[in-house]
């Protein structure tokens, strides 16, 4: 998967369009991140007890890694991603780079 978390993105579709976020969590099988206060929904949680009363929670749901978009730290422009293999003697290793400004991520 080409998004981790940390990075920051900017939703590009849905009722959130526009709204941008660091990811706190990566679902690898649903193809999903969490990103908080982004794509939030309220759950209604019926009373327990006497001690836990009924309230309304507001949760964050995943978001499909296809409406989202990563920001380039360097050039702070939405962007898709990029690979570069750099090969140092006997290692080689594969490093994310934007595809405006090429730099690495």
């Amino acid at each position: 998967m080409k998004l981790k978390k940390g990075d920051t993105i900017i939703v590009t579709v849905g009722k959130d369009k526009g709204k941008s976020g660091k990811i706190e969590k990566v679902f690898l099988t649903q193809e999903t991140v969490l990103v908080p206060g982004v794509n939030q929904y309220k759950k209604h949680v019926k009373k327990q007890s006497e001690q836990r009363p009924g309230e309304i929670v507001t949760l964050s749901r995943p978001l499909p890694i296809g409406n989202v978009a990563l920001v380039c730290p360097k050039c702070k422009q939405p962007t898709r991603v990029g690979y570069q293999i750099l090969e140092d003697k006997k290692v080689s290793r594969k490093i994310r780079i934007c595809r405006k400004c090429d730099q690495p991520i």
